[in-house]
């Protein structure tokens, strides 16, 4: 896996038997004679020059653009036109996790195009029933209904809304450390600086989550990170007046904000405190759910049961943009006689329903959640341990299943992030290397599709292992 000359291989290892055997060689554009339109190297420079010239990058200074092409994929791996190869540990944005260009979801999707491509949310449609009913199955009891939405931001903003209009109050709390999309309500809640120019929603209280590494509260113990930060929790409650407070939304584990796993009791504390005040508990899902951390959703392993659940990305791995909003029956119940005053005109869209059943049906025949928690705690979790305890640039790593990350530092005594220069020539070199990475802050994200073989995960620790030892020389 170096350079343009790497091959795909013609097999796998020790994951679930399905796409992972990928085709000999890669997929190449057809030779064309000269003149004709570019190929190769050739077309991934028209491909960056047209991009630049004409898209509008999210999160970007426009002068300063990646010059990354991806033309196609297969399970775990992406490639360029020039036939240049990368081991994808991003999951693109962290929601491949049924890997690229599963044959039964593009199956799927073809079907249902050939059948119906569209149709108006106001209408029943059979593969929307059909998609609702596979979410539900993998919810806790006493969940009765799905509303659809085009990603995680509306599912959030929604899930707030329904929040408000069931309790009659109108401030929600989150976190700091946390991220919830891009739209009016979820980039107000979302805590990270994307929030501060951003801020024309009301009502948005912050508190700060539980992180040991980098403790708020004093804390030299995972019981005590817990204790103090939810003491902390209630007291922003009852300061912003517990009458006023409609929810608290927080991401299962907050995953761009570094994936930080909450410490044992913590969201059966949150639990409490919503109980005690008559607050809806909304669970953040997004980005781990759906098999992320090696279970259907992140917070079965946490003992809590939320009232509302938000997801998207990894319920079809974002092959048709899907996302919706879990709702329990008491909130259900509120719009039974009352309108719910909110729509999308692509909610529960037919392309993306199909991809919704096609994806949890092969996730559930081929053990893809089950592959990402064996993954996670045989390779991953002693792969990662191992490394931080030979590099001195890897202040922690946490996480679980296919959901790490490793936190740099610039000294382990004083915790001092890394530099971003010195993050940038990380990420240069694991692409120069053949791995595609997460990186956010002083942060790289081990976050490979749920797919992702043994052999696969250890060659991308590999790499990451021999990137760091020659940055910190």
């Amino acid at each position: 896996m170096r350079g343009a000359a790497a091959e795909i291989p013609g097999g796998a290892t020790h994951g679930p038997p399905h796409h992972l055997a990928l085709p000999e060689g890669r997929p190449m554009p057809p030779t064309a004679p000269t003149g004709a339109a570019p190929t190769g190297a050739a077309l991934d420079d028209a491909v960056l020059e047209a991009d630049h010239r004409h898209v509008l990058h999210s999160w970007s200074a426009q002068a300063h653009l990646p010059s990354f092409v991806v033309a196609g994929g297969a399970g775990s791996r992406v490639w360029d036109h020039a036939g240049t190869t990368w081991l994808d540990f991003s999951s693109q944005l962290v929601n491949t996790n049924i890997g690229h260009q599963h044959p039964a979801v593009v199956a799927a999707i073809k079907e249902q195009a050939d059948l119906l491509t569209t149709v108006s949310p106001a209408t029943a449609n059979r593969t929307r029933g059909r998609a609702a009913e596979r979410v539900l199955a993998r919810a806790p009891e006493g969940f009765a209904k799905v509303f659809f939405t085009n990603g995680g931001a509306d599912a959030n903003e929604n899930a707030v809304r329904m929040a408000r209009l069931h309790t009659g109050r109108d401030k929600v709390i989150s976190a700091y450390r946390s991220y919830h999309g891009n739209t009016g309500a979820a980039v107000v809640a979302t805590g990270d600086w994307r929030r501060v120019p951003n801020e024309y929603a009301r009502g948005h209280v912050h508190a700060f989550g539980p992180y040991l590494y980098r403790s708020e509260f004093w804390a030299t113990t995972e019981a005590e990170e817990c204790a103090r930060a939810l003491h902390h929790l209630e007291r922003v409650v009852q300061c912003e007046g517990p009458t006023s407070v409609a929810a608290v939304l927080l991401e299962t584990i907050p995953g761009t904000a570094g994936v930080l796993v909450p410490p044992p009791g913590y969201l059966a504390g949150v639990r409490e405190i919503c109980d005690r005040y008559g607050i809806v508990l909304i669970l953040d899902e997004v980005m781990a759910g759906f098999g992320r951390t090696g279970s259907w959703f992140a917070f079965e392993a946490h003992d809590v049961v939320p009232d509302l659940i938000t997801f998207a990305k990894g319920v079809n791995s974002g092959y048709v943009p899907a996302g919706g909003v879990l709702v329990s029956e008491a909130i259900a119940a509120t719009f039974d006689e009352r309108v719910f005053p909110g729509g999308l005109t692509y909610s529960g869209h037919p392309l993306a329903m199909a991809a919704i059943v096609a994806a949890l049906d092969a996730m559930a025949a081929e053990g893809v959640v089950e592959n990402a928690a064996r993954v996670g705690r045989d390779v991953l979790g002693p792969g990662l341990a191992a490394l931080a305890d030979e590099n001195p640039l890897v202040g922690e790593v946490r996480g679980t299943g296919v959901f790490w990350a490793v936190e740099l530092v610039a000294d382990q005594d004083t915790r001092e992030p890394l530099d971003a220069a010195s993050v940038a020539r990380i990420k240069a070199l694991c692409l120069e290397r053949g791995v595609l990475p997460f990186v956010a802050e002083n942060r790289v994200h081990v976050v490979p599709p749920c797919v992702v073989t043994d052999d696969e995960a250890r060659e991308g620790l590999a790499v990451l292992a021999g990137v760091l030892r020659d940055v910190a020389a």
